[in-house]
């Protein structure tokens, strides 16, 4: 297929890939570089590069999910990575140039799917986080952060463990709070509780997390139940939109890419009724560095139904009005493509495991869907966002520094 040639051509520069069609047919694009392992694509079928071709993303998933292609010399991830960082964001470059009226009609389909009404909602994170408890359990820390963790350099030279950088990052966002004893927290999107047991534990707060998972419930309650806090930790299944307050402090870690950019004002002037005067918010999410856009139809598909990663931009917009003001903005970069790869590993490393729970073509569909995740985090236009709010502009002190001493004292618990 001549176009495909074409386009893979234009796709890898740096790096050897052969792309071997169904007939035996093979070409050889880019050149050697010891940064890159040097791969085969092998087709099984004709339709494999027009599906490509259509829709990169999917139709390269769905191919590989099939077992339409293989992959000689390396792995998912190690495919995935080539193609990524021969076409950074930072480059200009693009894995697919989309026509305008492509784009105009998806953005109309992305406008309705991420209204997520309540009656959606549930269903939409059901579809994730619903999955086999025992699936989280083999690639997750022992803590089960589902979220990206706090690694102190870009390469993990100092080979801190996944436990924890995860650790670290509860700390990082803990600090942030500006937490008392004795103060209400309300943890909206909690997962399995650990943020929640965390802020207990380490700061003597009596924290709410809420979900819309009852398998994530279920687990949460039991921790709680087993720490024998229970009375100070508590969990609900119940709609952010539906809590009652007040509370002193609200944290919110990787539930904002679920709110539906229809809804934000709705999330944070709903936030804002929730907090006392002397408030504050910490939002964390997955956010867009290159402005507004859609959800792949990969993800959409198949991972997050209803899911929409939301640009800083869209995330003032939404708040501004609503009388919170945005105190402090931190951007993690590389962050959570140094998470991700820890969790393809283990994931990699269960293999046989994950194909027992499931079968060998989800396998394939969640260690796609990882090595996705971490190569746009290392080569993509995503990184995260910690956004803090308060109501009161002199609730916080005006400088950083107890972020700074509040870690360091929480790092030694």
């Amino acid at each position: 297929m001549k176009l495909f040639d074409r386009v893979i051509k234009r796709l890898v520069t740096r790096g050897q890939l052969t792309i071997i069609y169904h007939d035996g047919r093979k070409v050889t694009v880019g050149e050697p570089d010891p940064a890159f392992p040097s791969l085969a694509l092998k087709f099984h079928d004709a339709r494999v590069p027009f599906d490509i071709i259509r829709d990169p993303r999917l139709g390269m998933a769905e191919a590989y999910i099939d077992g339409r292609v293989g992959i000689e010399g390396g792995g998912i991830m190690e495919l995935i990575s080539l193609i990524r960082a021969n076409n950074s964001w930072e480059s200009g470059k693009a894995i697919s140039d989309k026509g305008a009226l492509k784009r105009g009609f998806k953005s109309i389909r992305q406008t309705l799917w991420r209204a997520n009404h309540r009656t959606r909602s549930k269903a939409n994170v059901a579809h994730h986080y619903d999955l086999s408890g025992a699936l989280y359990a083999l690639f997750l820390d022992r803590d089960r952060q589902y979220s990206c963790a706090y690694f102190p350099d870009a390469d993990n030279e100092a080979g801190i463990s996944l436990e924890q950088a995860q650790e670290d990052k509860k700390a990082h966002i803990a600090a942030k709070l500006h937490l008392k004893p004795g103060m209400k927290v309300l943890d909206i999107g909690c997962g399995w509780g650990g943020m929640a047991l965390y802020l207990h534990r380490t700061c003597g707060v009596d924290v709410t997390g809420i979900t819309l998972s009852e398998e994530q419930l279920k687990v949460a309650r039991q921790r709680a139940q087993e720490a024998g806090v229970a009375d100070h930790v508590r969990f609900e299944l119940i709609d952010y939109r539906d809590v009652e307050g007040p509370f002193d402090r609200i944290v919110s870690v990787g539930m904002f890419e679920h709110v539906g950019t229809a809804h934000y004002r709705a999330f944070f002037d709903k936030c804002r009724q929730l907090l006392t005067r002397e408030g504050v918010m910490l939002v964390h999410t997955i956010g867009r560095v290159a402005g507004p856009g859609i959800t792949d139809a990969f993800t959409q598909k198949y991972i997050f139904p209803g899911g929409y990663i939301p640009a800083l931009s869209e995330m003032t917009q939404g708040s501004e009005g609503t009388q919170l003001m945005v105190t402090d903005v931190e951007v993690l970069r590389l962050h959570y493509g140094l998470t991700i790869r820890e969790w393809y590993a283990r994931a990699m490393a269960h293999r046989a495991d994950i194909i027992a729970l499931y079968d060998e073509r989800f396998f394939r569909l969640w260690t796609f869907y990882l090595a996705g995740a971490a190569t746009v985090f290392e080569h993509g236009s995503m990184v995260n966002y910690q956004v803090q709010y308060v109501r009161d502009r002199r609730t916080l002190p005006i400088t950083r520094n107890y972020m700074v001493e509040a870690e360091e004292a929480l790092r030694g618990k």
